[in-house]
């Protein structure tokens, strides 16, 4: 009797059979450069953009400005096009907007705009990076909700054809530094300041996003928020590190009106977060399609000794298992928004290492959209937080500051060349974001 391959090689040939390239053995294996595609998932990098006040509120880092890309915006938009990348996490810089209520300078928003627009780059557009204009001083400023809203507001109107958004980047880190460790802005170092800077954050974020949805219904919110865990080497963990690895949730909590840990909770209303605004914030989510995203640096893990120093504990739990503690508790689609290291030797295999996280655990059942490396360009003392103008070199760009490409940056050419038309989710290829208006309320 013959083999039935005797049979379908008689009838079809043998092999690449007419049809079976719609998805078959013979389909599309996702490799290949983004094509833009909606489907496709978001490969993406970032220009480095912070403009906290420091010293005294007398020195403002820009790093727009230390980097020379209000400069050199075209060259380095150009960069991310020859890359082949599609989506860019770009900040247009608040501070120098919004001059006063009502008032706002647009000349280099529409400039960069324009050139990202006509690359056919997809903006992820960052609106509060670290810092706010002079005129509203700093975090404490409870008027900061709505002259943020009026803000956003205006920002969807002007660039309607802009769909992401990230209303406040890091608003944990924001409020933590400005408030809590006294580095940045108000520089304060107190748990009702830190409670204070990171309610009126976080209620500027849900506002801004309301404003947003007005004239962008279909708006696409990407919370990008520090992954963050100290490991405390001690028989007995000590409560102030017990409730700081608590803490690291608040503000997607707040965000995301899910329930608050009752220690953090009482901790809050013991520190300014009244009943009357704690009802606000639980009243429901904020409107449009919402993705997590969660940045991790090997740095954002901590040990600390039992004689209280401290070690760098990277990949002790990884992207991997904290994207994976904050999946579980808000249960929204996943997006990797920033990474890097400040070693540029071990730059690529950080890269590859980090999208062996993003692998797994889309293999594990996780909806993981994006992947982001931060920055396209070398950044400048983020290895002190911008504490001090040092103007010191962090080589941890895909390109240098004399936009010369790095080894990581050739190595993530590679890596989209080989990933590059996977889709959002496998065979995502058949759900697209839709045009159609955010409406349901949903809890699963």
């Amino acid at each position: 009797m013959k083999s039935f391959l005797t049979h379908i090689k008689d009838k079809f040939g043998d092999g690449h059979y007419e049809g079976d390239e719609h998805g078959g053995a013979g389909g599309n294996d996702g490799s290949g450069l983004p094509t833009g595609n909606t489907g496709n998932f978001m490969f993406a990098t970032g220009i480095e953009c912070s403009y906290p006040m420091i010293a005294g509120n007398t020195i403002r880092r820009d790093l727009l400005a230390e980097t020379d890309h209000y400069n050199r915006y075209k060259e380095d938009l150009g960069l991310v096009k020859e890359l082949g990348l599609k989506v860019l996490r770009y900040n247009l810089p608040y501070y120098l907007i919004h001059k006063a209520p009502g008032e706002y300078d647009w000349t280099f928003a529409d400039l960069a705009l324009a050139e990202i627009k006509r690359l056919g780059i997809t903006p992820i557009l960052d609106l509060l990076h670290f810092g706010v204009p002079d005129w509203l001083g700093n975090f404490q400023n409870p008027e900061l909700p709505v002259h943020f809203a009026e803000y956003c507001g205006a920002v969807a109107k002007r660039y309607p054809w802009v769909r992401f958004y990230t209303p406040v980047n890091e608003v944990y880190v924001t409020a933590r530094a400005s408030a809590k460790d006294g580095i940045w802005n108000e520089q304060l170092k107190s748990d009702r300041a830190f409670v204070t800077a990171l309610k009126h954050l976080a209620a500027a974020s849900i506002m801004g996003n309301q404003q947003i949805a007005r004239h962008r219904p279909d708006c696409v919110i990407v919370q990008s928020e520090s992954a963050e865990y100290t490991h405390e080497m001690r028989a007995v963990e000590s409560a102030e590190v017990h409730l700081q690895n608590k803490l690291r949730f608040l503000s997607l909590d707040l965000l995301y009106a899910h329930t608050i840990d009752a220690e953090v909770l009482l901790y809050c209303l013991d520190n300014g977060l009244t009943r009357e605004e704690l009802k606000w914030f639980m009243a429901g989510e904020p409107p449009g399609y919402q993705i997590m995203g969660n940045d991790y640096y090997g740095r954002n893990e901590r040990i600390i000794k039992p004689d209280g120093s401290m070690c760098a504990a990277e990949d002790v739990l990884g992207w991997y298992t904290m994207t994976r503690q904050y999946y579980e508790r808000y249960r929204k689609p996943v997006m990797h928004t920033e990474t890097n290291t400040f070693s540029p030797t071990d730059a690529p295999c950080w890269l590859w290492k980090q999208w062996v996280n993003v692998l797994r655990i889309r293999q594990d059942g996780i909806p993981v959209v994006g992947f982001t490396w931060y920055s396209l360009l070398d950044q400048l003392d983020w290895d002190i937080s911008l504490r001090e103008k040092r103007l010191s070199v962090n080589p941890c760009g895909l390109f240098d500051l004399d936009r010369n490409i790095r080894p990581v940056g050739t190595d993530y050419r590679m890596l989209i060349e080989e990933f590059g038309q996977l889709t959002l989710m496998p065979h995502g290829e058949i759900f697209e974001f839709t045009n159609r208006p955010a409406q349901l309320k949903v809890e699963r």
